[in-house]
């Protein structure tokens, strides 16, 4: 990821979990996210990223790669952000337009993912930041901005 790439990235920018969790949980890219992020307004979390983020943080503590008590302070920070990013929640609708993403896209969705293409693509997101090849593959099918480029 690049600066000239993540000056690309058009506003409102969605964030699904495999982004929001790379924010907060050291990784590879979590640097050059963290400074890409910086300086735009229109961020769109939705609840099912600060719940995938539990869940990752979860795992992490499971597998002692963190404590209880660091899981909890990041979760307190991710919860900070959540609360103040652009909000996306869950609705009916929502859960209607991912099962037919599920059914008409040729290829394979899981539900969480359909789940975040379908909220991104209500919140009228321009670009989808995520680092998972089917969302980013399933995204960019729906005319979205998918980021970052990934050589």
């Amino acid at each position: 990821m690049s600066a000239p790439d993540a000056a690309r990235w058009a506003e409102p920018v969605y964030l699904d979990a495999s982004a929001f969790v790379k924010l907060f949980v050291p990784e590879p890219e979590s640097d050059d996210l963290n400074e890409a992020l910086a300086g735009l307004t229109d961020v769109i979390v939705s609840d099912l990223a600060l719940t995938e983020m539990a869940s990752a943080l979860g795992r992490r503590t499971r597998e002692q790669r963190l404590t209880r008590e660091e899981a909890r302070r990041l979760y307190r920070e991710a919860s900070k952000l959540h609360a103040s990013a652009h909000h996306a929640e869950l609705t009916p609708p929502i859960h209607r337009r991912a099962e037919r993403l599920m059914l008409s896209l040729a290829m394979p969705m899981r539900a969480l993912d359909a789940l975040h293409l379908a909220t991104a693509l209500d919140a009228e997101a321009a670009t989808v930041v995520t680092f998972d090849p089917r969302l980013r593959e399933a995204a960019g099918s729906q005319g979205l901005f998918v980021a970052p480029s990934i050589a």
